[in-house]
């Protein structure tokens, strides 16, 4: 197929987590014989920090405005057997305005953000969908499943709500014993304000009450007021090919989730599957669904409080530690890499052209 994709960014990871999705679910629609366009959006943020300019599986279109876009390239978006938007586009409005109205093209819409997305359509801020477009839309991809596919169903008309949940790239994370470990536990996400508090306290409690451990946050956009602990090291970016070293540089390493995603449940993130790809145990809150993702206890530890996180540094006896990291890359490599992810698009896209 020749797969058109109007998506946030590709080409720079800098504070955000849909680069690394994008690049590994491209790569595998190309292994699989699919043809790929990528328009990205001009922003100053993403070309002062681009790590991967020219990604070599697809071809990849930077725009300035919608209007210049479709002015130069309405005939290749037009030729396109699908066009997919993701959440987050700028104008992504105005973009799916204008494939939804091309005649026997069918769009999907992927939504990377989805709970974000929903509580921003309820109180109508959202500035890259609005909910009359969505029943446009031969597909809804959804990065969480469980009741919220129904809802985007039932609630907004969607023809068809599938989970296309996020993914790791194994060639990018996997194991590297030779390197040594320098932190007890670990953390990498750019900062948010609804994330914050659980990180206050699944992450700076623990490291303050043990000022002898050793602790890490990865990740950009924190404010210079935050009070971290003694024993806690910042850095400001890891780009994605820093993050196997970074996590197998820990003993633990933290999964916090914002709290649209809690409350949704069944939205795993990006890092999850990266550190579990890289055999680091993964210590996570809580929430709905994410036993069908990993076995709590075996595959993941969960903590509901900073006592949860103390025991499980300080009693977790190394053979267990190891044995919890060798489980959940197992898991990982067998249902949540981007090659999976890019069969089950590729199934829905199939499926759904039928009944175009």
């Amino acid at each position: 197929m020749k797969l058109v994709i109007f998506g946030l960014t590709i080409t720079s990871s800098w504070g955000n987590g849909h680069a690394t999705t994008y690049r590994g679910l491209v790569r595998e629609l190309e292994r699989r014989g699919h043809q790929v366009t990528f328009f990205e959006r001009e922003a100053p943020w993403y070309s002062a920090n681009r790590d991967l300019p020219e990604p070599p599986y697809c071809r990849t279109i930077l725009y300035n405005s919608i209007d210049d876009c479709f002015a130069t390239f309405a005939y290749e978006i037009a030729g396109a057997d699908w066009v997919i938007i993701g959440s987050y586009v700028p104008d992504g409005i105005e973009a799916a305005e204008r494939v939804t109205d091309l005649k026997d093209v069918p769009v999907a819409f992927y939504d990377i953000d989805t709970p974000v997305t929903l509580a921003n359509l309820a109180s109508g801020t959202c500035q890259y969908l609005r909910p009359e477009l969505i029943p446009r839309f031969q597909l809804y991809l959804s990065f969480t499943g469980g009741p919220t596919l129904r809802e985007i169903e039932d609630r907004y008309g969607a023809l068809a709500a599938r989970p296309l949940y996020c993914s790791v790239d194994p060639e990018l994370h996997y194991p590297e014993p030779k390197i040594a470990q320098r932190w007890d536990l670990g953390y990498l996400g750019t900062y948010s304000p609804d994330r914050q508090p659980p990180l206050e306290r699944l992450f700076c409690a623990p490291a303050r009450d043990w000022p002898k451990g050793r602790f890490v946050v990865a990740g950009p956009q924190y404010p210079a007021g935050i009070d971290w602990p003694l024993n806690t090291q910042r850095i400001e970016h890891l780009a994605p090919q820093e993050h196997r070293g970074f996590y197998c540089a820990q003993r633990f390493t933290l999964n916090v989730t914002r709290a649209d995603m809690v409350r949704a449940g069944y939205s795993p993130s990006v890092r999850l599957f990266e550190a579990a790809a890289c055999a680091v145990p993964v210590i996570s809150d809580r929430w709905e669904g994410l036993e069908s993702f990993f076995a709590p206890g075996s595959e993941i530890l969960v903590a509901d409080g900073p006592a949860d996180v103390m025991r499980y540094l300080r009693e977790v006896p190394e053979p267990r530690r190891r044995e919890l990291g060798a489980k959940a890359r197992a898991r990982v490599l067998t249902s949540h890499t981007a090659a999976h992810r890019a069969a089950e698009l590729e199934e829905y896209l199939v499926r759904a052209a039928f009944s175009y």
